[in-house]
């Protein structure tokens, strides 16, 4: 099986469609309200969709929701547990009945001062009531490094990056099992999937069958950061294959988030189609259209249908 996936990536890369061609803009009218975007998850009955909106430095970073109206979408608003701190990747659990999410915020109420990248989550116990207040998941997901970007599989094993800086390596993708409802100390996936470089943004499916992720500048890259997939065949993670032209670009690709329903894959962008080169002189209107197409650099949501890779 995992060979017939290997050749599809392969002729994904050489049918001659660039990304641009096939990748289609997310919610565009919304997604340019904001500098940059990134990181999305969209709520299992499809009725909800958090995402992250951050200042052009990415210096200042919160959590948007959208619900769905009828056949379109709400107004952007901040999340109600977000706003005042650093939150970023949010993920909804199974259910829909929890969110989780990463922040620097502290652990106490009682200081503004920011903690490292840990894990957070809100809950609530029905779908139309509100979030609760933010509770850190506490260790042994959460340790004294950078704990980033949560994905949960249907049997409540949580998958995430830590940055452990006393590694000589970059960002790792790790699994912590669920164990009768208590998380067991987190384990690195195999080098299949990571090195002694940056994996991170790791989206499980629901039935763990398969893993995409990033991975920044490796040898068969073909931009500053790329999606791999890797496919768990008899209990044992294939080695990461490059994704190629139809989902990535030449500049940074990121983010990845699954509709398993739709099989289509959600993700994050910074490319650019910004035209430098023109026959006349521009009118004032024709820049402003130029500088802010898009596909203009600035991190963006796109959606592109992967059910031949990820299709049994």
């Amino acid at each position: 099986m995992k060979h017939v996936y290997s050749i599809y990536i392969v002729l994904l890369s050489t049918i001659g469609f660039s990304q641009q061609q096939l990748a289609e803009p997310f919610l565009p009218e919304i997604i340019k309200q904001f500098p940059n975007v990134r990181d999305i998850a969209i709520s299992p009955n499809g009725n909800e969709i958090m995402f992250t909106a951050q200042s052009v430095m990415g210096n200042l970073s919160t959590i948007i929701h959208l619900k769905r109206e009828g056949n379109s979408w709400s107004k952007a608003q901040i999340a109600p547990f977000s706003g005042k701190h650093f939150d970023l990747e949010p993920c909804f659990s199974p259910d829909g009945l929890r969110l989780y999410f990463v922040s620097t915020r502290p652990l106490s109420t009682k200081t503004n001062t920011p903690k490292d990248f840990d894990i957070w989550y809100v809950e609530r116990p029905a779908l139309n009531a509100s979030w609760s207040k933010p509770k850190n998941m506490g260790v042994p997901i959460n340790s004294e490094y950078g704990e980033f970007y949560p994905s949960i599989a249907e049997s409540g094993n949580l998958y995430f990056t830590r940055d452990n800086t006393t590694l000589k390596r970059k960002d790792d993708i790790y699994i912590s099992k669920n164990q009768n409802g208590v998380y067991a100390e987190p384990i690195r996936l195999p080098d299949s999937i990571n090195s002694e470089g940056y994996e991170y943004n790791a989206f499980i499916a629901p039935d763990e069958s398969y893993l995409i992720f990033g991975c920044y500048n490796r040898t068969d890259g073909l931009g500053s950061g790329d999606l791999y997939i890797s496919y768990n065949v008899e209990n044992q993670w294939t080695k990461a294959e490059n994704m190629g032209q139809a989902i990535n670009s030449d500049k940074m690709d990121y983010c990845p988030y699954v509709d398993t329903k739709t099989n289509t894959l959600y993700f994050t962008s910074k490319r650019d189609n910004t035209k430098t080169q023109f026959d006349k002189t521009l009118k004032t209107e024709e820049l402003l259209a130029e500088l802010n197409k898009y596909d203009n650099g600035s991190s963006r949501l796109y959606k592109v249908n992967i059910e031949p890779l990820v299709k049994n």
